[in-house]
């Protein structure tokens, strides 16, 4: 079944998360490496999510006219 645009962008919002709290952990460790792939990860998802909201709400609004 396709996932809904509201479902990925709510997933991107829990993967984004995810990866702020691994960077968090590996930074926490020491590892400062992979704690700066991870929190590149996280800001990746974070504008693929923010960019699939403004979609929603460009959608959104157009139907309510």
């Amino acid at each position: 079944m396709p996932q809904s645009t509201h479902d990925r962008a709510a997933e991107l919002h829990n993967l984004a998360a995810h990866a702020h709290r691994a960077a968090a952990a590996a930074h926490g460790k020491g590892d400062y490496l992979t704690a700066h792939e991870l929190t590149k990860q996280a800001h990746e998802h974070s504008v693929n999510a923010h960019k699939l909201a403004e979609e929603l709400a460009s959608r959104t609004r157009k139907a309510a006219k």
